[in-house]
């Protein structure tokens, strides 16, 4: 198996002062194959480093020099690459010293170098239908003493090239995937944090990101959401979360088809993770219910996803555009008497009957709070012995 890039990708004949071809093929294949990186983006590394440390040793200031590997011999052959100018494009030194380029402060033109340009007329009598900007190639020398050298100085440049087109590479998978759900093994746990292992890539759960209470353990199996994926000096870093409403959303879609066809909607989520959460569904067919598509058939979908979450408890509630219909239902299980709103303020009153009170206010206040975030309403919450007080106190006011 492949060992390491730093070991192994660039193996040099040293009696030659050239590749070991057959070494370097087998290298090309097998980072292809278990690192996923083309073997065109390390051909071009090679090829850049190679001229990289050919300019350094034996160029010009200005030159641009590129190299060729033939794959079928492992030589590299080096070559001066000039840019075709005229006089709208460059400056030679002889218009520098005139009086007239000294007065002519809005020149933008560039400082005409025999090293990286070549005039027009003189790049036609090398080839007839050149234009300008066209690239004009001529060979350059190999040196005797140069394979070794820069092969070494080649060989750290393209290290770092592959480590930068490896990362692009998981950049260009897992941006993909953020957003969606993940799945990967417990690599390790520091100070609370998990350490996701994803193969190519690992992900970071934060102590915040997990559902509370929940144990896991090394080289379990799990999944989470990748809410992010960040590009740090030090790696790649997918970030990861058990806690987030998408979370739950992404696992109602995995498990309701009707959710993933878009015949039904989450119209939104209130959740506090390994508790208790609510979601508003919709569905856009009349044939088809919206919350038993969640619920499944004797709650098996909704069963599936509460062990995900831990025992986490799932209201399901049908989702409605009249805001006293939607924030009675996000009530539930309380039966609401009525329903106040102040649409200026936002705020919803509700009544319920006593004996109803507790249950719509919830353990702590969580029910009406939950309610509050997947409405978007404030809520008060009353029982019905409090209008009966009102309307004694009024009719005493009368009576007087």
């Amino acid at each position: 198996m492949y060992k390491s890039c730093r070991n192994r990708a660039f193996i040099f004949n040293k009696k030659q002062n050239m590749l070991d071809i057959k070494t370097f093929k087998s290298a090309l294949e097998q980072l292809e194959e278990e690192k996923k990186i083309p073997k065109e983006k390390i051909i071009d590394a090679i090829e850049a480093a190679m001229a990289a440390a050919y300019k350094k040793d034996y160029g010009k200031k200005g030159q641009i020099v590129r190299a060729k590997l033939d794959l079928e011999t492992g030589k590299t052959e080096f070559f001066q690459i000039k840019i075709a100018v005229d006089e709208t494009i460059a400056k030679t030194e002889s218009e520098e010293d005139s009086e007239y380029s000294i007065k002519e402060d809005a020149d933008e033109r560039v400082r005409f170098n025999s090293e990286h340009h070549i005039m027009l007329e003189d790049a036609r009598r090398i080839k007839k239908d050149v234009e300008l900007n066209d690239e004009i190639v001529f060979p350059l020398p190999n040196q005797d003493d140069y394979g070794r050298i820069a092969a070494q100085t080649a060989k750290q440049v393209i290290i770092q090239k592959i480590r930068e087109a490896e990362r692009t590479s998981i950049l260009d998978e897992y941006g993909t995937k953020e957003g969606e759900i993940v799945t990967g093994i417990v690599q390790k746990i520091e100070r609370g944090n998990v350490f996701v292992d994803f193969n190519r890539a690992t992900g970071i759960l934060p102590v915040e990101e997990q559902i509370p209470r929940e144990y896991l353990q090394r080289g379990q199996r799990i999944r989470a959401y990748l809410y992010s994926v960040e590009d740090t000096p030090r790696g790649i870093n997918l970030r990861l979360s058990r806690t987030h409403p998408k979370f739950l959303e992404k696992l109602f879609a995995i498990e309701a088809p009707e959710i993933e066809n878009g015949i039904v909607e989450i119209k939104s989520v209130a959740r506090e993770s390994g508790s208790r959460s609510k979601i508003a569904v919709h569905s856009n067919d009349e044939h088809i219910d919206a919350v038993g598509s969640c619920v499944g058939q004797k709650g098996t979908r909704v069963n599936t996803i509460t062990q995900e979450l831990v025992g986490e408890k799932i209201d399901i509630i049908p989702w409605s555009e009249d805001p006293k219909e939607f924030i009675s239902n996000a009530i539930s299980p309380a039966k609401v008497l009525s329903i106040e709103v102040d649409e200026k303020e936002h705020r919803a009153t509700v009544e319920v009957a006593n004996d109803q009170l507790s249950l719509a206010i919830g353990k702590g206040g969580q029910n009406v709070r939950l309610a509050a975030k997947l409405t978007g309403w404030k809520i008060d919450i009353k029982g019905d012995s409090e209008k009966e007080e009102e309307n004694e106190e009024t009719t005493s006011t009368i009576d007087k």
